[in-house]
């Protein structure tokens, strides 16, 4: 499995989700303009010393990303407009977990090429528009994670 970051802005939010990379031995993979210089004391912080585990990846675009991968059927986006919840996504031990930047989500071309990918975490609770970026893509990888092994 791995889990893509699209523009991430945060260092402290990138470290915290390579800590829960490395706890789960998925690779993490940055795509685009990155808010923040992988040197950053503050990512590095947040990684704490599980950081030299990582297994990283970093892109300078997606369709760079894109030409890696040998089956695109197994990418799963995550945002606040997906019309589809986290509970009806198939996932298998191939999925690439994709997430937006904190202040503007997914490149808003994705919306439409990705639409059938395209999932969202339910809230019950009208009051808040989005979760933290760290926090969402661990409960994207746990609830993942859990389907998997349901599955064998």
């Amino acid at each position: 499995m791995k889990v893509v970051l699209i523009n991430p802005e945060i260092p402290q939010n990138t470290g915290n989700i390579g800590r829960t990379c490395v706890a789960n031995d998925i690779e993490l993979v940055l795509v685009g303009r990155l808010g923040f210089e992988l040197t950053d004391k503050s990512l590095k912080r947040a990684g704490l010393d599980y950081w030299k585990h990582l297994k990283l990846s970093v892109y300078k675009n997606f369709e760079d990303f894109l030409k890696t991968l040998s089956d695109k059927n197994n990418l799963i986006f995550f945002s606040t407009k997906g019309k589809k919840t986290l509970w009806e996504a198939s996932f298998n031990p191939d999925s690439c977990l994709i997430f937006g930047s904190e202040s503007s989500g997914l490149p808003k071309d994705f919306y439409l090429r990705f639409e059938k990918q395209l999932y969202r975490i339910p809230m019950s609770s009208e009051n808040v528009r989005s979760l933290n970026l760290a926090t969402s893509v661990g409960i994207c990888v746990y609830h993942a994670i859990y389907r998997i092994q349901k599955q064998f």
